[in-house]
C-alpha cells in the first residue's frame, strides 16, 4: 500500500532540478540538501493541486486572500479584453 502522498514528494524530490547529480558525500550533507528542498517545497513551490498556492500559505489560512486578490486581477482582466 504505497502512500500517494509521498510518492508525489519522493517524485517531485527525485526530479527537481536541484537534485544532485553526484552522490552525498555524508550524511550531513544529505540533510543539509533535504532541509533546503523542504523548505523551499512548502514555502515557495506552488502546488497545482491546491490552486498554485504553497502548502505554508493553505496551513496558515492565507490562500483565501490570495486567491481572492487572483480572481479580482483575472476578472479585471476580461472588463478591459472580454473578447479574450
Amino acid at each position: 500500500d504505497d502512500n500517494p502522498y509521498s510518492e508525489a514528494l519522493f517524485r517531485t524530490l527525485k526530479y527537481t532540478p536541484a537534485y544532485p547529480k553526484k552522490p552525498f558525500t555524508s550524511i550531513e550533507q544529505a540533510r543539509q540538501w533535504v532541509l533546503r528542498f523542504v523548505t523551499w517545497y512548502n514555502t515557495e513551490h506552488r502546488h497545482s493541486g491546491i490552486k498554485f498556492v504553497t502548502p505554508a500559505q493553505r496551513h496558515y489560512g492565507q490562500e483565501h486572500a490570495i486567491l481572492e486578490r487572483r480572481r479580482s486581477v483575472y476578472e479585471a482582466a476580461k472588463r478591459v479584453t472580454p473578447q479574450r
